[in-house]
């Protein structure tokens, strides 16, 4: 059982950054922290790998912990004869991280001119260290640029000469890959991953600092753009409308004002997106050329540099991008590209890291969108213009995690898009008032409302709403899921589920759950988001329903029925109520371990349950929370978020006979993410019991 993974390029290059981010997001769903090392970096101390992993995947350890030595340093060691004392003062280093984290990523030496480590003395360096750590190999080739044959050839070469230098190799990756290619039968499996422009391309930003740019128009999501080809302007407006394609950064003098208004216009208009404009030799554009591009509201950023076009060009050409802490869409972007075409499942049996008993916020977090791809889904969100969406929209198809639809005017989401430089290949987008589905779907809802006076006619305007027309998707089986509630209410979002999808059988009440992610566990709150005042009756199908959303999401079900007394030590009617609550969940789900009346404290804290209910199996450890009204559940859930830090996701909606679920109008793209994945798997499980 290996407890790290040594990474070593074949060669210069490989695009080691994406296969590190694909395994470390293999082993964090696994154990409940992970560790990186590097055996050697540059004498600067700058490393973009070990930067982007420490960030990524919350690593505790400082990072200068993280390394061995330097290229320099140990250049000169090697060169006094002391190769030995080069390995044992890594293995050393190494050691010191191994005993703190369950699991290591290690990102082997990059291929350099440096010393006596270069070439394929490099190679057995890094499978020396492999073997004197402990890990398996997985070695990368280069495939960018090269013929079919030459990276097969590699592939074969690559295993056979770790393997003849006593390394155990785990798998063997061909990255960055262009064409067909088929890879050679060896004892492990051999993978290919395809050249992905928006990972190595630089972004704005990149090339700007590179070029040492003034930026005149554009903000920070006009820099994020990713940069896929270059197009020189020197000629008139038609021949460079001829000539512009997806994602070009157009360089033209400065004072060609005729040629920065038509590549603005030709974006707007939707021709082609751009990733921006360089303007050369310093020549500062005119206003009123300027003022019109700004007024056009492109969404791109337009530079301006000193050098003419010809060296800009040259300069550009040689840029290339890496995913990092400051190109969220470039990690997403890489990570979908590895797990579209690694055998992950496959590599995680191999690898045998011992799973962690404990559920973390990083396991839990990765461990849903992993869940989710498995079994994949279509899901409906009705928010189809607003960033956020349309931003989790993009990782979400990266990564495979669902099918999507956007509910809006294609035109208006089309136009969002361009605007926001994001790619959305593969999302469905439906316009309600156009469908073909509405009068159906009016037909069918005036059926379902008819006892309230809803007629077909008031119905096809009801369910042209964004909200209705996704639920009614939902209900009809066009969708699988839906999420909303980035600017609608939660009332608006939960109402048409109440009214069209309803509660399951034996279920009287639909109720929600967060996932509350601390800093060392995952705990389940209920009820704090639906029902106000819940019966005792009610209160037990809320304990129930998140026993279940809990042992659903990986996390073992211990439920404190939550009062301000613990046992018998308090009377009164809210204490009856959860008395009888617990009763009722006992007699229903003899199954579950639950608790109650019981205090919060006594709940999570092993010391105070030691003393309050020494003998209980719930009380110290509790994973379920279930609070006796909305007013005390979002009022705890709140405070808990904000003076404990925790990431609270939610609110999941359980009891429904489909999933339909609530964002915050605060919630972040990576909250939205979280809730699709969660609904998708919702979907996977109705979909399991229904059949």
């Amino acid at each position: 059982m290996a407890r790290s993974v040594y990474l070593t390029s074949v060669g210069s290059g490989g695009g080691k950054s994406t296969i590190a981010l694909g395994l470390a997001e293999l082993l964090s769903r696994q154990v409940e922290r992970i560790g990186v090392f590097r055996p050697l970096v540059s004498d600067t101390g700058d490393d973009p790998i070990l930067a982007l992993l420490h960030d990524r995947y919350r690593i505790d350890l400082p990072a200068a912990d993280l390394t061995g030595t330097t290229y320099a340093e140990a250049a000169a060691l090697v060169a006094d004869g002391r190769r030995e004392e080069l390995i044992s003062r890594i293995v050393e280093r190494y050691r010191a991280v191994e005993r703190r984290c369950p699991a290591v990523i290690v990102v082997g030496s990059d291929f350099t001119d440096g010393g006596d480590t270069a070439g394929p003395r490099e190679l057995a360096f890094n499978a020396r260290l492999a073997t004197e750590f402990g890990s398996v190999v997985v070695p990368v080739v280069d495939g960018f640029g090269q013929q079919p044959e030459a990276v097969t050839a590699a592939a074969r070469g690559a295993y056979h000469d770790l393997a003849d230098l006593g390394a155990t190799v785990l798998a063997v990756i061909a990255n960055r890959v262009t064409g067909a290619l088929t890879l050679p039968e060896l004892p492990v499996p051999a993978y290919a991953i395809p050249e992905v422009p928006s990972v190595s391309a630089p972004t704005v930003a990149e090339v700007a600092a590179a070029l040492d740019a003034t930026l005149l128009a554009g903000d920070d999501a006009a820099l994020g753009r990713d940069v896929l080809d270059y197009v020189v302007g020197a000629a008139h407006v038609p021949t460079l409308l001829d000539h512009l394609t997806e994602g070009a950064l157009v360089i033209t003098p400065g004072d060609r004002a005729d040629l920065l208004v038509a590549a603005a216009t030709a974006h707007v208009a939707g021709q082609v997106s751009l990733a921006g404009v360089v303007l050369t030799l310093g020549e500062q554009p005119d206003p009123r050329a300027m003022r019109l591009v700004e007024r056009l509201n492109t969404g791109f950023a337009v530079l301006s540099v000193t050098s003419d076009s010809y060296d800009t060009v040259e300069a550009s050409s040689h840029i290339e991008g890496r995913p990092g802490p400051a190109n969220p869409r470039k990690v997403e972007a890489a990570l979908g590209a590895f797990e579209g075409h690694v055998d992950t499942v496959d590599l995680a049996r191999r690898l045998r890291v011992s799973r962690s008993e404990r559920v973390t916020p990083l396991m839990f977090e990765y461990d849903l969108l992993d869940r989710a791809r498995a079994d994949r889904r279509r899901l409906v969100l009705p928010e189809g213009t607003d960033e956020r969406i349309l931003r989790a929209t993009e990782i979400l198809l990266r990564r495979g995690v669902a099918d999507l639809i956007l509910l809006g005017r294609p035109d208006e989401v089309a136009r969002r898009t361009r605007e926001l430089g994001i790619d959305l290949t593969g999302a469905e987008v439906v316009d309600p008032a156009g469908s073909a589905w509405r009068d159906d779907f009016a037909t069918r809802y005036a059926k379902l409302r008819a006892h309230r006076g809803v007629t077909v006619e008031l119905a096809h305007d009801i369910v042209a709403q964004p909200n209705y027309f996704g639920t009614m998707m939902v209900a009809t089986g066009h969708a699988d899921g839906m999420v909303s509630g980035a600017t609608h209410t939660t009332a608006a979002t939960i109402r048409p589920a109440f009214e069209i999808i309803r509660t399951v059988p034996g279920v009287s009440v639909a109720s929600s759950v967060f996932f509350m992610l601390l800093a060392d566990r995952v705990l389940v709150y209920g009820d704090c988001a639906v029902n106000p005042d819940p019966d005792a009756a009610q209160l037990a199908d809320i304990a129930i329903s998140s026993a279940d959303t809990a042992a659903r999401f990986g996390i073992e079900p211990r439920v404190a029925m939550l009062s301000y007394s613990t046992g018998d030590s308090g009377a009164g009617a809210d204490v009856e109520k959860v008395a009888a609550a617990t009763r009722l969940v006992r007699e229903r789900r003899p199954d579950l371990l639950v608790e109650g009346p019981i205090q919060y404290d006594a709940a999570i804290d092993p010391q105070v349950a030691a003393t309050k209910l020494p003998s209980s199996t719930v009380a110290g450890r509790a994973t379920v929370f279930i609070f006796p009204d909305l007013n005390t559940g979002n009022n705890t859930y709140k405070a808990v978020q904000r003076s404990a830090g925790a990431v609270a996701v939610g609110p999941v909606m359980q009891g429904l006979r489909r999933p339909v679920n609530d964002l915050s109008r605060g919630a972040k793209v990576a909250d939205i993410v979280n809730t699709v994945a969660i609904t998708a798997i919702q979907a996977a499980g109705s979909s399991e019991e229904g059949s």
